[in-house]
């Protein structure tokens, strides 16, 4: 037997970037906790002033930035701000995805177009304006994951447009890692989770029903956990997971399997 390996996924001593973090509910949140228990040492980067102030509440003396992605000149401030801590950081978690559903959910052909456009730029191009950004503060190796979805061939009505800009960002992978391989070795992965129980997808008009639904239809009749999501995220920012470039790791506790479900069917054909 060999002996126990302690730092198994080599992230102790290691510096990574998280973005994303709203509350102890939000994906970020977990992956946080996952990397801090694994011994790297983990910089937030929140949206707002007001975020930074709640989130320093629950984290201490950890260093938090300010970086509302929509605006280039944040970015390029965020980009300062990395380079004046001397470190080089071995993985970025990119949490980041919005979408306006204030309006209630329209029919995907009567979608807005400022608000499609909107959501692309913080959901989708945000990564590609970071990665760009702060490539010199990453190690040549780093990893870098955002996180996605599931499946992005599901037409969910309350999901809407959200879904072709989660397909662009899958998409945005391969070209990055392309790209970013001709000068480093750093990996582009997306954590494709099923649905989770966060403050943000509270807002989805209609979440709840799909989340009590995806739990009918996963086999063990219980929802993917946000830690579950996490775990997945954090093994993709480790070492260990170096043989992987370019791919949206699903996470669905078996969803995708389970979709015509005898009992399930036998409900819907024959509601009592």
């Amino acid at each position: 037997m060999s002996d126990p390996q302690p730092d198994y996924l080599g992230l102790a001593g290691k510096s990574v970037i998280v973005l994303g973090v709203a509350n102890k509910k939000s994906v970020a949140w977990q992956v946080a906790q996952g990397l801090i228990a694994c011994g790297a040492e983990v910089t937030f980067v929140v949206r707002s002033e007001e975020r930074r102030a709640s989130v320093q509440k629950l984290i201490g003396s950890r260093p938090v930035f300010v970086c509302d992605v929509e605006f280039e000149d944040q970015i390029q401030r965020l980009r300062e701000d990395l380079i004046a801590t001397g470190k080089k950081f071995a993985g970025l978690l990119h949490s980041i995805a919005f979408a306006d559903y204030s309006d209630g959910m329209k029919p995907f052909h009567e979608t807005p177009k400022r608000a499609f456009l909107r959501a692309m730029d913080i959901s989708c191009y945000s990564l590609m304006a970071l990665s760009n950004a702060l490539k010199d503060v990453l190690a040549e190796d780093a990893s870098v994951v955002t996180v996605s979805i599931s499946t992005t061939r599901m037409a969910s009505e309350n999901y809407g447009y959200m879904a072709p800009i989660k397909a662009a960002l899958d998409s945005s992978l391969a070209f990055l890692a392309k790209s970013f391989s001709r000068f480093s070795r750093v990996r582009f992965n997306a954590v494709g989770p099923s649905l989770l129980k966060t403050s943000a997808s509270a807002g989805i008009p209609g979440y709840i029903d799909s989340y009590l639904y995806a739990e009918q239809v996963i086999p063990r009749k219980a929802a993917l956990t946000t830690e579950e999501a996490a775990n997945v995220a954090v093994f993709l920012l480790s070492p260990r997971s170096s043989g992987i470039q370019a791919q949206n790791l699903i996470v669905d506790a078996g969803m995708s399997t389970n979709y015509f479900d005898a009992d399930v069917i036998r409900r819907a054909m024959r509601p009592e």
